[in-house]
């Protein structure tokens, strides 16, 4: 994935404008997020059940949940575009690892990971470039590893794109990014839609998925 790409490039520079604002904002923002707290809680026990490999959140901001994952008994560490943001993250939570990056393209081999979140980072992506993450999640992901995504639900219409505060970003039907998920060998575990809180446009969606392990001949 060419890592020029002008949406990268947006996206980054977007998030180093507000990088202060947005860690201000994000810092606490699970505490108030049980049932999310939840999803993020069975993806650690599957994960800490299947065996001690890392897990990496993809698009991780300011670090609040590489930390909160590490707070689970996870060995994780964080990955992302804004250099502001993986700044702050570093800053914030020295004791982990933080790394400058496009989650299209990892620096892991393959199999390496036992997890990977990605806590409302797909949504940036222009719905004709999103599979080949989905590639790049399985490449990265061992058989019978773990993919948690948390993104913006579009409520029984199509992928529409909103006025994020931050850059544009993209509400997905469930059932559509499902679908992209099992394209790439990812089989649905579970999943989880939360209507908005009062000071929430929109519903947010939670989908736990695996990627399927290698057949037995």
């Amino acid at each position: 994935m060419a890592e020029s790409s002008p949406y990268l490039t947006a996206t980054a520079d977007a998030y180093d404008a507000v990088a202060d604002l947005y860690a201000d904002l994000a810092r606490d923002s699970l505490d108030r997020l049980p049932l999310d707290r939840a999803m993020v809680a069975v993806f650690a026990e599957l994960v800490r059940a299947a065996g001690p490999r890392p897990v990496v959140e993809a698009g991780c901001g300011p670090g609040y949940m590489t930390a909160h994952l590490r707070d689970l008994g996870l060995d994780a560490f964080g990955v992302d575009l804004s250099p502001a943001l993986i700044d702050i993250a570093r800053k914030d939570h020295p004791d982990l690892r933080f790394e400058l990056g496009s989650m299209g393209a990892f620096d892991v081999a393959d199999g390496e990971l036992g997890g990977l979140v990605s806590w409302y980072s797909v949504i940036h992506i222009p719905p004709p470039e999103l599979p080949p993450y989905f590639a790049e999640f399985r490449r990265v992901l061992a058989p019978g590893g773990y993919l948690l995504l948390g993104f913006f639900e579009s409520e029984g219409g199509p992928v529409q794109q909103f006025d994020h505060k931050v850059t544009p970003a993209y509400r997905w039907p469930i059932d559509d990014l499902a679908a992209l998920a099992r394209e790439e060998e990812f089989v649905e575990v579970g999943r989880m839609l939360r209507e908005p809180l009062e000071d929430e446009r929109f519903r947010r969606g939670h989908l736990l998925m695996r990627r399927q392990a290698a057949a037995v001949s």
